[in-house]
């Protein structure tokens, strides 16, 4: 009998704090894979292979291992990505036995607009063309999408010698977005994206605007997917806004019949409602912020710890909207000591403090 083969690789960090960095990498990784930590050491388990990440001589030393090549390159991306932006503007070095060579990212798939349509008054429906879309089937839900300039033959990142993503410059410069892929058409060879359009004097919504411009035959690219796997449980109370509702609606729809599901989705109005078909049982209570009183906060948070509160143990909670309510409800969740793997809880969005 073969041994699975398994490909290696060291590398070697020097944060400002060693020990403040590892809390970070286990406090974000918690929600993408089973995180084992003690003192000075973390081990992260996932599908693509396991990341061992040990504090010494206040420098993190990495040993990844992976079933494959393009695994263990995705995995180098991920923890050098992840541990720049947890550094801030903190000086950090970052070294590996192996350097990633400047080649195409091995999980990028180029796609096609076919079609933009409104599903509601504030989300936008862009359909897409790929020559193939197995890698979208199931698992992971969520894709950074690379949006190139009008006008301009794309030009796709490859990699840094540190395993960071090697962005276009410039004129070449993408617009960069995480989105949900909300359905995949495996006989179309299509993938839906839902973009929800919220104008507000002063931001700038690239994503947004361009779903709204969106034309037929533009090109993008989809990096992933990474992220938002689909829970699997018999019992599962949904929760969100109006940025959780393309994942809530694939959720609904991609469960096994038999599937009992709640769900409380806070949006603006009514017009904004959508009909989410599902093989499973699926109870839906709407909430509608413009019925709310002026100065209204946490409602959805709120009406989520009511209904927590009449679940069991074995029902899996999933939980993403903006930043300040998610912490609300995985405190309650981890006051309950409700099983990690029972649990999926994001933020999708942060509220600006002005």
């Amino acid at each position: 009998m073969n041994a699975v083969q398994e490909f290696k690789l060291s590398g070697t960090a020097i944060p400002k704090d060693a020990v403040h960095m590892l809390g970070e990498i286990c406090e974000h990784f918690v929600e993408h894979a089973e995180v084992q930590r003690t003192q000075d050491a973390a081990l992260l388990k996932s599908k693509i292979g396991t990341a061992s990440i040990r504090v010494q001589d206040r420098r993190l030393l990495i040993e990844l291992a992976c079933p494959s090549e393009e695994a263990l390159q995705m995995s180098r991306t991920s923890i050098a990505e992840h541990l720049f932006y947890f550094a801030g503007d903190d000086p950090l070095e970052l070294s590996w036995s192996e350097t990633a060579a400047l080649a195409v990212l091995p999980n990028i798939h180029e796609a096609t607009v076919v079609s933009a349509e409104n599903v509601t008054p504030h989300m936008r429906r862009v359909k897409f063309a790929s020559a193939d879309v197995t890698p979208f089937i199931g698992g992971d839900m969520h894709v950074r999408l690379l949006i190139p300039p009008k006008g301009r033959a794309p030009v796709w990142p490859g990699l840094r010698e540190d395993g960071r993503i090697a962005w276009p410059e410039g004129e070449d410069e993408l617009v960069v977005r995480v989105y949900t892929i909300r359905a995949v058409d495996i006989e179309s060879r299509e993938l839906w994206i839902d973009f929800l359009q919220h104008p507000a004097p002063g931001v700038e919504t690239p994503g947004a605007d361009f779903a709204r411009d969106a034309q037929p035959g533009e090109r993008v690219a989809l990096l992933g997917p990474g992220g938002g796997n689909l829970p699997s449980a018999r019992s599962i109370l949904l929760a969100g806004d109006e940025s959780a509702l393309p994942a809530i609606a694939r959720i609904a729809a991609e469960v096994p019949p038999g599937t009992r599901m709640q769900a409380i989705i806070e949006v603006e109005d009514a017009a904004e409602e959508q009909p989410l078909a599902s093989a499973g049982s699926l109870d839906i209570r709407w909430l509608h912020r413009r019925s709310y009183p002026s100065g209204a906060k946490g409602v959805l948070a709120e009406e989520t710890k009511k209904a927590i509160a009449a679940i069991d143990d074995e029902t899996f909670v999933w939980f993403a909207c903006e930043k300040e309510d998610v912490r609300t409800i995985r405190a309650l969740l981890k006051s309950r000591r409700h099983d990690r793997k029972n649990m999926y809880v994001a933020w999708y969005w942060e509220r600006d403090p002005a």
